[in-house]
């Protein structure tokens, strides 16, 4: 897999606590958007770990297409 699946085409918004995530970059993990361990069954991908200090409101890409990642920048318009 080269390019990964594009899980939907609009953000994941959510209201996360503070602590250490880790986004699905391969777009084949069934907890959208987060990481399931689904890209070790063939793809070059892994998840990209980040850590919010303070409880926040984010949109969390799910077209796998974000220049931001893990957050939307609105590349699902285009994909």
């Amino acid at each position: 897999m080269k390019e990964p699946v594009i899980a939907a085409k609009q953000p994941a918004v959510l209201e996360l606590a503070a602590g250490r995530y880790y986004w699905c970059r391969c777009g084949a993990s069934k907890t959208q958007p987060f990481c399931d361990g689904a890209h070790k069954q063939g793809t070059d991908f892994t998840p990209l770990a980040f850590t919010l200090d303070q409880p926040k409101r984010v949109a969390l890409c799910q077209c796998k297409h974000t220049a931001a990642a893990p957050f939307c920048d609105g590349a699902h318009k285009k994909v």
